[in-house]
């Protein structure tokens, strides 16, 4: 490794990326059932809600090109 030229104020900050821990982190702990069956659950709440918000909100994306639903006005009829 290189050594870095220029003075640093703290002499831990050069050395650091050749620091090694000889200090393990604890295991992480396993999820139980009840919290995986939870986090599906919400999954598949939040997926639901989605497709139903989409599906509801379809009919009021859709243009509808039938000539038979289109409104005229009485104006427009040529008086």
């Amino acid at each position: 490794m290189f050594r870095r030229r220029e003075p640093v104020p703290f002499a831990f900050i050069a050395e650091a990326d050749q620091f090694r821990s000889n200090v393990t982190p604890p295991p992480r702990e396993r999820a139980s059932a009840g919290q995986i069956a939870g986090r599906w659950l919400m999954g598949l709440t939040v997926t639901a809600g989605l497709v139903g918000a989409l599906v509801i909100g379809m009919p009021s994306l859709s243009l509808d090109k039938s000539p038979a639903t289109t409104q005229h006005s009485e104006a427009s009829d040529g008086r």
